[in-house]
């Protein structure tokens, strides 16, 4: 089968990431009348449907998620071919969640910006998982297995947890001298089964988790915030609270950590895999949490 226009690709391509004919046709400088030729003669080309009509917008139809990848991988492949050329600064779009982006990355991109004063850096927050083929990211920090469809994935750090609580706590039940001391505190997230966890590997007995329903924050930078505010103990990582832990208005008691099965990754499509900016990226994250991990360990 010979390749369909490159036009017709063009549209579709902006029209998957944005799901919506106008915003393509804004972004391509056309008509929307245009796109939606464009759309209709690749429709006859492939033989199917690319996206269906919906009240809210377009959605891509079985057939046309599975050429939106490969279009966009495309698209992007002959983006990074030909960019540089214009004089202008690259631009290196990176997507995280909220809490590695409040309480990790954010106060370390000046550093990454200086090694490489060439790039233009811009941070995203969504805790929604990205869409490569959709939205104008590069790459993206997330949270899971690492067995994103279609993604290169790099582990960066485990999921470390482990109860940190304010020193009003303290104050108002007492010192924590071993890990059963944690069981009459009230526990946020006190669902999250890391709490079994964690009294598992101190040879407690689980709990099933406390059965006083408490507070609960699906983002661990909310969850410390209200730890440190005093309203419980929480299951949190100590690498994300590194500060607040310095200076005494958190307190870890006890320093082993249960380590979920999920970890922090970077990841971008296949066909970003050489691109010169993302190994850059890589190398200077790994460099930072390589020196974290020898401060965390000392």
């Amino acid at each position: 089968m010979e390749l369909p226009p490159l036009a017709a690709l063009r549209v579709f391509d902006a029209a998957s990431r944005q799901l919506s004919f106008t915003r393509a046709a804004e972004t391509l400088g056309m008509t929307q009348a245009a796109v939606s030729y464009q759309i209709k003669l690749l429709e006859e080309r492939l033989g199917g449907q690319l996206f269906l009509r919906k009240p809210r917008g377009l959605e891509l139809t079985e057939l046309g998620r599975r050429y939106a990848g490969p279009t966009s991988d495309a698209f992007d492949m002959l983006r990074e071919a030909f960019s540089g050329r214009s004089g202008q600064p690259e631009t290196m779009s990176i997507s995280t969640i909220t809490t590695i982006a409040s309480n990790w990355l954010s106060h370390r991109l000046g550093r990454f910006q200086m090694q490489h004063p060439e790039l233009a850096v811009r941070l995203d927050t969504d805790d929604k998982v990205v869409d490569f083929a959709r939205q104008d990211v590069d790459v993206a920090l997330r949270y899971g297995f690492g067995d994103w469809e279609g993604l290169v994935s790099h582990q960066l750090y485990a999921s470390d947890l482990t109860p940190i609580l304010a020193p009003s706590l303290l104050d108002k039940y007492g010192p924590l001298n071993e890990p059963a001391d944690v069981i009459p505190l009230p526990w946020l997230n006190n669902r999250h089964r890391g709490w079994d966890g964690w009294l598992k590997m101190h040879g407690i007995a689980e709990l099933s988790c406390s059965p006083s329903r408490r507070m609960e924050f699906e983002a661990q930078a909310h969850l410390g915030r209200a730890a440190l505010a005093g309203e419980g103990v929480a299951l949190l990582n100590p690498r994300f609270f590194r500060f607040e832990l310095a200076m005494g208005t958190l307190i870890q008691p006890f320093p082993r950590c249960w380590q979920s099965e999920k970890s922090y990754w970077l990841v971008y499509p296949h066909a970003r895999r050489n691109r010169p900016t993302i190994k850059a990226f890589l190398r200077f994250l790994q460099d930072e949490i390589a020196a974290e991990d020898a401060e965390m360990a000392a």
